[in-house]
């Protein structure tokens, strides 16, 4: 299955409860603007190389588009049409004003040096400036992009448009960052499972915790959940799943994965393979690396009774459906990751007021924004009796149908 096909299922199992026309689903499932771009590099031993490049604008009912940029070896434009329709359905979840894009480059970006990756973003940069903007699109971090990336994006943009460090977020906080948004997503997860859990009526003491993926999001997420007291008994990364029944040691994992880059031969656990950490007897499975990791092959043996989608898409539809079947609770990705644009834009806000905020602020306003969403898509969940993806959809789509009919067609 295709990227957006998924998209479009979980989009349409949400108009059906909303009963939405055929016309205003079409309008809200198709992208304003879809382009794709030659992103030429000379290399450092002179070979000039060509790689395309994505920037798919979904929405800006509710205002000015944003999404991340992506650099991996497998972005093509389907799976960054689907990222970008799920920002406008995130975006409008936590109910910040702005709307749905995404954006990427089809690289290895381990398999470059420092000069040439500049050269990449630069050279994309220069094919899309035209349509990127703090009023118009504004990109961010994600999946093989770093915040000395987005200083690039900010330096090359304002080149052609001058000074205006609001074009970007996930900047370093010396380049105009926000403090705290690094941290943002993983933290917002773990915000958010403690609220799902506290719904549910868990105690976070017993709620045994498998994590999939230990870059930025999984690990920030450990730590959150750590401190919180919950017992992270697996966790992994591409060399493999680190399991220890009795709870890892979160503060020794952290000090070998900063110090070695990777949790590769790290010894105070048991070492299993890597995608054994997916059906592990856990109470609560975080998958935060890449979309589509559990599906029909592997449904039937995952064992945890609480999922959160950290990643972008990582239960594919015919998965989530076995899922629901069994009583397996399921907080969505436009949700569950939410907490990283939430700090992208009160970065944004803080570049268009020329004023900082402090960390404490920020990650108050997180829990506060992230705290609501979760209630009234709880409670949105209650009142129609659905579960939380599809809640979580209706939520989303109804603030963007509202801000589109208010806007007029035409």
């Amino acid at each position: 299955m295709k990227a957006s096909d998924a998209t479009t299922y979980f989009f349409n199992k949400a108009a059906d409860q909303l009963c939405l026309a055929d016309w205003i689903r079409k309008l809200l499932v198709t992208s304003r603007r879809e382009l794709a771009v030659q992103v030429i590099v000379e290399m450092d031993d002179g070979r000039v190389e060509t790689f395309l490049g994505y920037r798919v604008q979904h929405d800006n009912a509710r205002g000015p588009m944003k999404g991340g940029l992506r650099y991996h070896l497998d972005v093509s434009l389907d799976e960054v049409r689907s990222l970008a329709s799920l920002m406008t359905w995130k975006t409008a979840v936590v109910d910040i004003p702005y709307g749905g894009a995404k954006g990427g480059v089809a690289v290895d970006p381990t398999r470059l040096s420092r000069r040439e990756l500049e050269r990449l973003t630069r050279a994309f940069v220069d094919g899309i400036h035209d349509v990127i903007g703090p009023d118009t699109d504004i990109p961010a971090p994600d999946m093989g992009t770093t915040h000395e990336v987005m200083s690039w994006i900010r330096n090359q943009w304002e080149k052609y448009h001058g000074f205006n460090p609001a074009v970007v977020t996930g900047k370093p906080v010396e380049e105009y960052g926000a403090k705290g948004r690094e941290e943002a997503t993983g933290r917002g997860v773990g915000i958010l499972a403690i609220k799902l859990l506290k719904r549910m009526g868990v105690k976070v003491e017993g709620c045994r915790t498998a994590i999939q993926g230990f870059g930025n999001v999984g690990s920030h997420a450990a730590k959150f959940l750590s401190e919180a007291t919950f017992p992270i008994v697996a966790i992994s990364d591409i060399s493999g799943c680190y399991y220890n029944p009795k709870g890892l040691d979160m503060k020794s994992v952290l000090k070998h994965s900063l110090e070695h880059k990777s949790l590769a031969g790290y010894k105070q656990a048991e070492l299993l393979p890597v995608d054994d950490l997916l059906t592990l007897d856990v109470d609560l499975l975080i998958p935060a690396a890449l979309g589509g990791v559990i599906n029909d092959e592997n449904v039937d043996k995952v064992k945890a009774r609480t999922i959160i989608e950290a990643a972008n898409s990582p239960i594919l539809p015919k998965a989530h459906e076995s899922l629901a079947e069994r009583g397996v609770t399921v907080l969505p990705d436009i949700l569950a990751n939410a907490g990283g644009v939430t700090v992208s834009y009160f970065e944004w806000v803080q570049n268009r007021q020329h004023y900082r905020w402090s960390l404490d602020r920020v990650r108050q306003e997180l829990d506060s924004t992230l705290s609501q969403a979760f209630e009234q898509v709880w409670q949105q969940s209650l009142q129609s009796k659905v579960d939380l993806r599809t809640a979580a959809f209706m939520l989303g789509i109804s603030r963007v149908h509202r801000a589109t009919e208010l806007a007029g067609i035409g």
